[in-house]
């Protein structure tokens, strides 16, 4: 039986947990292994306090059963469990609990868990393995306690030989949401408590392998094989010829492994008791000349944080999500994932190396929160942590040491510095010097290989390009950190609608071998299903403390669903470059270390009345990082579109024979054709095509089709970037918040004169003097209605506009949009880079993106025609603007909190935008690019409208 208060006086010891078996990798072996996952038994207490002191061993028939993998907090799980058994908590920075290190709060939820297994013989010796227990547990076998877990997502193992029976045995796991270990563990995500991986009975026999460590190497064409293991074994690799023994050194001639030919070998290890298989890849990781490498070559880092989530089983990943989604990764071009902010499941490692990711292995720690009392007391210089951090280094290295795809150790994520994080470096560099070390928190780069930076601005990588960075007061510090690469460890904070910049980010990614690439925040959204089936964020569980939608913050939902962002970033991320010029197209190769054989090219060339003709171009195989130019058969005519695909040439394990990587356009549609503004009479005569309220001067139809509630927006519905301080501004002020201060938010209108056809209105905020003049002129013209636009600030400011658009709704049987511009998806002045220019359709309602917490999106740019249609009439809008289209009001965008409480209104909300606000990404990093703000000036434009039968 446990008591309470030992229980409760064990999860303040900031040490290891005790009993466990020393770290091993995670192996392949042939010796029988018992999956013990599946439903177990499962109860929950409010409080330490309240759990009751039975364990082990009480009668289960009156629990709830859990699955396990799963946290026990998920809605979708309490039907089954019992439950609600509290609830998740989400916090970026801030811990749950008061900071009182290393003791957890009273209000510490515990979680029992209990399974029976049975055994027809029991194993001379076998080991119980955790691979992850968020929280702090304790382990009874058959009554026996074995011993306690501590780090959440690092495996323990328990020698579980002496408590195992024949026939019926059975296990209880007692888990404590927050020990002292949880000081460890602020890892911006939510609380999410439970066994989140599987449970496993190992058998290990007498002289087994219990550990394996492939040191591998390759140079020149050589690879090199050097197999450690704890007792005498027999290496093979019969591909290569090897067989020899382990302690043997074997220079072989072998192909290189690298993300962008993942090329594994077989290696066989064995003992008379004992094969395991290992999937050996050769490759060397070094730092040279400031540069990056593998193999000896360069790298550029194209990649994604990515946290392990899901909406209904909370840390727990099911194997075939994690294999759609790194597929998924690959099929958008991106070559590497940061495991933020701790090492991942297993088998995600063996997929990274299989498919080809460069990974940054990352360390179960980060403390934050302490940041915020000035890094008082933080656990990675205080003496009394040492052990733990040591320990948590070590069973990520051990773990994970045979993967050729880990090119850097990462000591954990936002942990301040301290003497503990330098210990960690020193032991993996003695463990493993083949693989540098990376923490972005030690910004000096004292102790660690790489320097690393979050968000850091355009301008502040440029400089650091030509390493004209500003200078540390430490000349000889300041030497060393000038001799690393550079690497951002996260970047472009893919929050909402957003990230703008990715393009400026990468083009300095190429301008310099000194800049490493990096990793976007981050790969998915951490939504939570709710018991309506309803996707919720931070907050919405009933928490008192909590960091909102903060965590909704992803290139894919968290149902893996493609966000807009993530075709934007395939675009950019796109291994080579094609430009189409005339009859010529430019193949520029990206790609570091291949060369492009493995694709084929093919174009097609279409109009507005479909594909015109099309065909593939022969392209020699260019090396890595060359080029080359080609004729093509068939360069686009007037009035066409000519697009080049470059595709796979045959089936990989990630995508189909076909897929396309990257693509290049030349357009011959010309410009419509608008007359500028007249001053005749005929200008200023009513035109019979358009009807003018009087009182307002606003249309209530135009070319027969009625419309209503015109008027000039110079607000957009806030995205969460607009939320956000941008880094390094000097108005520290968001976006909204200084939009609103203006009034744009509520801008009143005030006709000032209808002349004919010509009507000017002012409009303004309240108790503001910063008025625009609208100026709208109508004059007939063959087939329609010409539109002459002059939006004119009245006072001479620096003010930002959010956008200049003409808003007006059509009835709701509207509801079809085609239009010639760029798409199919949506795009804003620093974003759409996957956007294409052709013909496209779609649904008003499919526009908008159904983003968590609604928010301005779905604009459609470059718009040089529009076509909204009822099925019996078409209205056509032409010019140069872009369009947005949804079935509600900005106003009711923008006053939504969830994406459900959005519903159609009857009407088709419509804005034809003469200029926009760029995004940038300041919900976390920098603002919007200078080139990309929308300052108050004078805006022409015309636009022609027109109506027909559909």
């Amino acid at each position: 039986m446990t008591g309470s208060t030992t229980f409760r006086d064990d999860l303040a010891d900031p040490r290891p947990g005790r009993g466990a078996l020393p770290p091993v990798a995670a192996l392949e072996s042939d010796a029988p292994v018992l999956d013990l996952s599946g439903t177990w038994s499962f109860r929950w207490a409010p409080t330490v306090a309240d759990a009751p002191a039975d364990m082990p061993g009480p009668d289960t028939s009156g629990w709830g059963r859990m699955p396990v993998p799963a946290s026990w907090v998920m809605p979708a799980l309490d039907a089954a469990a019992g439950g609600p058994h509290g609830s998740p908590v989400y916090t970026n920075v801030r811990y749950p609990f008061p900071l009182d290190p290393p003791f957890p709060p009273d209000a510490n939820p515990v979680g029992d868990y209990a399974t029976v297994f049975e055994l027809d013989e029991v194993p001379e010796r076998a080991v119980l393995r955790f691979e992850g227990v968020e929280g702090a547990a304790t382990v009874w076998l058959n009554g026996v306690e074995l011993g306690t877990t501590r780090g959440s997502r690092l495996p323990t193992s328990f020698d579980a030989s002496a408590a195992l029976q024949e026939g019926v045995n059975r296990l209880d796991v007692r888990v404590a949401q927050f020990s002292a270990a949880s000081y460890l563990e602020d890892q911006d995500e939510w609380w999410a408590p439970g066994i989140i991986r599987e449970v496993t009975l190992r058998t290990r026999p007498a002289g087994g392998l219990d550990d394996v460590f492939a040191r591998v190497s390759w140079a020149d064409g050589v690879g090199s094989l050097l197999v450690e293991t704890p007792v005498p074994a027999t290496v093979e690799v019969p591909e290569l010829g090897i067989r020899g023994s382990s302690g043997e050194r074997f220079d072989v001639p072998a192909e290189p492994w690298s993300a962008e030919s993942p090329r594994l070998y077989e290696a066989i290890v064995s003992t008379d008791s004992e094969r395991v298989v290992l999937r050996v890849g050769f490759r060397s990781v070094s730092v040279d000349g400031g540069v990056l490498r593998v193999n000896g070559v360069a790298i550029t880092l194209r990649g994604v944080n990515r946290h392990e989530h899901h909406p209904e089983l909370g840390r727990a990943v099911p194997r075939e999500v994690m294999d759609a989604e790194l597929a998924l990764m690959k099929q958008h071009n991106v070559n590497a994932i940061r495991t933020s902010h701790y090492p991942p499941h297993p088998a995600l490692l063996d997929a990274a190396d299989r498919l080809g990711f460069y990974v940054v292995d990352e360390c179960d720690i980060e403390t934050h929160g302490f940041g915020d009392v000035g890094w008082r007391r933080n656990p990675s210089d205080e003496p009394l942590w040492r052990e733990a951090y040591l320990d948590r280094a070590a069973r990520m290295v051990e773990r994970d040491k045979n993967h050729p795809s880990i090119i850097l150790w990462s000591l954990g994520n936002e942990a301040g510095t301290g003497q503990n994080l330098r210990a960690m470096t020193e032991w993996i560099h003695d463990r493993d010097p083949s693989r540098p070390v990376h923490y972005e928190g030690d910004y000096d780069c004292e102790y660690v290989d790489i320097w690393s930076r979050m968000y850091a601005s355009h301008a502040e990588v440029a400089a650091i390009a030509t390493r004209d960075e500003p200078a540390l007061d430490d000349p000889e510090l300041d030497a060393r950190r000038r001799a690393m690469p550079f690497m951002q460890c996260e970047y472009a904070h893919a929050m909402g609608n957003g990230p703008g910049g990715l393009s400026e980010y990468d083009e300095l990614f190429e301008s310099s071998e000194r800049i490493a690439g990096g990793f976007v925040w981050e790969w998915l959204e951490h939504g939570i299903r709710d018991a309506g089936g309803r996707m919720r964020y931070g907050g919405d569980f009933g928490e008192r403390v909590h960091d909102g939608n903060f965590v909704i913050d992803g290139l894919v939902s968290a149902d893996r669903e493609p966000r807009p962002q993530l075709e934007d970033l395939k675009a950019v991320f796109a291994p080579v470059v094609l430009t189409v010029a005339g009859a010529s197209l430019t193949v520029r190769s990206r790609y570091d270390v291949i060369d492009t054989s493995h694709l084929v090219f093919d174009w097609v060339i279409e109009r507005a009345d479909g594909v015109l003709s099309r065909g593939s171009v022969d392209v020699p195989a260019i090396p890595p990082r060359g080029s080359a130019t080609v004729s093509l058969p068939a360069p686009a005519v007037p009035g066409s579109v000519l697009t080049v695909s470059a595709r796979l040439a045959s089936d990989a394990e990630w995508a189909p024979a076909g897929h396309e990587v990257a693509w290049g356009q030349e357009s011959l549609v010309a410009a419509p054709s608008l007359p500028g503004a007249s001053t005749s009479a005929e200008a200023l005569e009513a035109i019979p095509a358009v009807t003018l309220d009087p009182r307002t001067g606003a249309p209530t139809s135009i070319a027969g089709i009625p419309v209503a509630d015109w008027r000039l927006e110079l607000w957009r519905a806030p995205i969460d970037n607009d939320f956000g301080v941008a880094w390094g501004e000097a108005d520290g002020r968001p976006l909204e918040e200084r939009w609103r201060a203006i009034g744009l938010d509520q801008l009143a209108s005030r006709l000032v004169s209808i002349d004919g056809s010509s009507v000017v209105t002012r409009v303004g905020g309240a108790g503001r003097d910063e008025l625009v003049e609208l100026t709208c002129r109508w004059r007939p013209v063959d087939g329609g209605v010409l539109l002459d636009v002059r939006v004119q600030p009245l006072v001479d400011t620096e003010q930002e506009w959010a956008r200049v658009g003409i808003s007006f709704t059509l009835p709701a049987a509207f509801a079809g949009m085609r239009w010639f511009g760029l798409g199919p998806g949506q795009g804003y002045p620093d974003t759409g880079q996957g956007t294409r220019l052709g013909w496209h359709a779609a649904a008003v309602a499919d526009l908008p993106v159904p983003h968590v917490r609604p928010q301005e999106s779905g604009s459609r740019r470059a718009v040089r025609e529009v076509a909204f249609t009822d099925g019996a009439r078409r209205l056509t809008a032409e010019g140069e603007f872009a369009v947005t289209a949804r079935p509600w009001s900005t106003e009711a965008v923008a006053s939504a909190t969830h994406s459900d409480e959005l519903q159609p209104d009857g009407r088709t909300h419509v804005v034809l935008d003469l200029a926009q606000y760029g995004v940038g990404t300041a919900a976390c990093g920098p603002g919007v690019l200078t080139d990309y703000r929308l300052t108050a000036h004078r805006i022409d434009a015309t636009v022609r409208f027109s109506s027909t039968d559909a």
